[in-house]
């Protein structure tokens, strides 16, 4: 692998999206936008990261979003206990890079102990390809691939 995979969100979990993104957005004033709202919302900090001397260095700050418990995946709304108590946590997403694949990824992870929420799975609304573990200590790893311009999908992939 010549190219890292790379961390490109973090979401936090809530049982009332629309109020955590009103939170957030007024504590930092951040932009905070609903795709769609009430399910999902997408923290936007702006700003680049500084250089040493504080210019901007033309790379954007890392995103994060806010997702509603009780439809996350892998178990959406009516399937299972996805409360809070249950213990869903903080999902950290992670960036395929193209000199890798999910599907090495996941039967790696699952060789080590992680639990394997879903694979085949696309997400129309930010176009990309994504799979999930748990890995043995509770955390949460959400894998995406871009899906590029007019992807196809395969027939036996979910869809969100």
């Amino acid at each position: 692998m010549t190219y890292p995979n790379t961390l490109i969100f973090i979401d936090m979990p809530s049982p009332d999206a629309e109020a955590t993104a009103a939170f957030y957005a007024e504590v930092f004033n951040w932009e905070v936008e609903g795709r769609p709202a009430g399910k999902f919302h997408r923290i936007v900090p702006g700003g680049q990261f500084q250089l040493d001397d504080g210019s901007p260095s033309g790379v954007g700050n890392l995103h994060m979003g806010i997702y509603d418990v009780e439809d996350g995946r892998p178990h959406p709304k009516g399937y299972g206990d996805n409360s809070l108590a249950s213990g869903r946590g903080v999902r950290v997403y992670v960036l395929v890079s193209d000199d890798d694949n999910q599907d090495r990824i996941l039967d790696t992870a699952d060789k080590l102990g992680a639990k394997i929420l879903y694979r085949d799975h696309y997400w129309g609304e930010f176009n990309g390809f994504c799979g999930a573990f748990v890995d043995p200590w509770g955390t949460e790893v959400v894998l995406w691939t871009k899906g590029g311009e007019n992807p196809t999908i395969p027939d036996n992939f979910t869809r969100m």
